[in-house]
């Protein structure tokens, strides 16, 4: 992830680990959500849709995207510190891949 959408990647990979208890598969395949100015959001399609409409209940203008491509992208290698045990994930909105040992 990278620019703009740095941050805001970041932010909802880290509350899907955290809040949701997400493997970090499942945290990097979580839809995503970029604000881009005022109450412009932009959204990926598979955004859940009683999400979207409740932000525009809100005031914001969602635009849902057929491109993931702005998202933004990332890898992720979790160490258990009780076990040692590492798992990772690899975005699947791009190609890439983990290597742990």
């Amino acid at each position: 992830m990278g620019g703009f959408m740095q941050p805001q990647g970041h932010f909802q990979v880290a509350i899907h680990t955290i809040d949701y208890h997400l493997n970090p598969q499942a945290a990097l395949d979580a839809p995503r959500w970029q604000w881009m100015e005022g109450k412009k959001v932009r959204v990926e399609p598979d955004f859940p849709n009683h999400l979207a409409q409740a932000l525009a209940r809100k005031g914001h203008e969602i635009e849902q995207t057929i491109d993931a491509g702005s998202f933004g992208r990332g890898q992720i290698i979790w160490r258990n510190p009780e076990t040692g045990i590492l798992s990772g994930g690899t975005e699947s909105r791009t190609d890439g891949a983990i290597a742990l040992w």
